[in-house]
């Protein structure tokens, strides 16, 4: 018997449906749908009060949870390339005026920070955006002074990141369409390339086309994980990563830049082989010798640089370490994803796009990889349910 194999086949669909009795998986894939959503909201003129304006800035005040990655992740992303300050806070600031915009998202209709926020952001005459249930205080405070955008598709709260960053494009393309507008996804192309992704990541393929599988099979098999990323909004989305692993399977792991990893190497190394430090896993063969008896090390790294050539330069270090330290670059294979379409007769999925469209399609893989994981690590038994139905 190989050592390590988990009881439950990632390949073996039926128990994969069997086992997924909270709908994880289906939650998981609803990236897509969350972001038309959004796009549905705005067909239907939900925007039309920032229409000619020309904000000083766009605030973005928001609660705990995805809310606060997803303006991280905008901020990390356009920062530098709009024609205004884009403003992520937890209170707001006091010169907020009638020249600004101000967003507020989060998850808990009952929040008094983020009433208070919309109360106080509506008497200094600010247009207000409020990405939020449409109840509680939350309906109390905006009371038809503010726009709401309520969510229309119920998944886990570990997958909403993608819902408020759809809702934060939709923002941003209407305050600045000009100068922002162009380098922003239209939300409807956005949907499509996150439902090409959900589908290549099914439980109906096998881990061999489906980089979600390989993905969580590969985490599967270290205890130890760093996720990393290699420009600022990547590392953000590693942080949101190393939360979803947490929530969705318990995982434990790290999350950090890459010049924070790199520069980790060595402590890296010797953390990893001090149990036995005279392994040499050039001879050791886990099918037959079992575990390795070492805390080997396995980095993850987000990209979304189109060649990824600086990334694995700077990745080099880590091939002399004698398998302590193991290092996966993850990215958009849009060829692999085109190959993989027209052996299975099905659409090919549009162009990887821009940062802002890779990033959102690592971030529904990563989820979809914590739903196997938690498939993997609990029985079907002890699953958390969810009305979204199955996959």
């Amino acid at each position: 018997m190989i050592a390590g194999t988990p009881v439950l086949d990632l390949d073996d669909v039926a128990s994969l449906e069997a086992a997924d009795a909270g709908g994880t998986l289906r939650s998981a894939a609803s990236g897509g749908a969350l972001v038309r959503a959004t796009a549905a909201a705005l067909a239907e003129n939900a925007l039309t009060r920032l229409t000619d304006l020309r904000p000083r800035s766009l605030v973005m005040l928001s609660g705990s949870g995805r809310a606060a990655r997803a303006a991280a992740l905008l901020v990390a992303a356009l920062g530098d390339r709009t024609s205004m300050p884009l403003v992520a806070v937890t209170s707001i600031p006091p010169w907020v005026g009638p020249l600004d915009v101000v967003l507020v998202a989060g998850d808990d209709a009952g929040d008094p920070r983020l009433a208070e926020a919309i109360d106080f952001a509506v008497r200094r005459g600010a247009e207000v955006v409020v990405a939020a249930p449409d109840e509680g205080p939350l309906r109390a405070a905006a009371a038809g002074r503010a726009t709401m955008l309520p969510p229309r598709i119920r998944v886990l709260d570990h997958n909403r990141l993608l819902r408020y960053l759809a809702v934060g494009i939709a923002v941003v393309a209407a305050v600045d369409p000009n100068r922002t507008g162009p380098l922003l996804p239209e939300l409807d192309a956005l949907a499509d390339l996150l439902d090409a992704e959900a589908l290549r990541d099914g439980p109906q393929h096998e881990a061999f086309h489906n980089p979600a599988k390989t993905l969580a099979t590969r985490m599967q098999q270290r205890k130890r994980m760093v996720l990393s990323g290699d420009s600022p909004a990547a590392a953000i989305l590693a942080e949101h990563g190393s939360e979803v692993l947490l929530a969705a399977a318990g995982q434990i792991t790290a999350a950090a830049n890459l010049a924070e990893t790199v520069a980790a190497h060595g402590r890296l190394v010797e953390a990893a082989g001090v149990s036995v430090p005279g392994f040499d896993p050039l001879f050791h063969d886990e099918q037959l010798d079992g575990p390795a008896p070492v805390e080997q090390v396995r980095i993850f790294v987000l990209s979304a640089d189109q060649d990824q050539v600086a990334a694995r330069r700077r990745l080099a270090v880590f091939g002399s370490d004698a398998g302590l330290v193991d290092v996966d670059l993850v990215n958009v294979d849009a060829e692999a994803a085109a190959v993989h379409a027209l052996e299975a007769g099905q659409p090919v999925p549009p162009a990887r796009g821009g940062e802002l469209e890779q990033l959102a399609v690592l971030s529904l893989r990563l989820e979809m990889s914590a739903a196997y994981l938690r498939l993997l690590s609990r029985p079907a038994s002890t699953q958390g349910r969810y009305d979204g139905g199955r996959y």
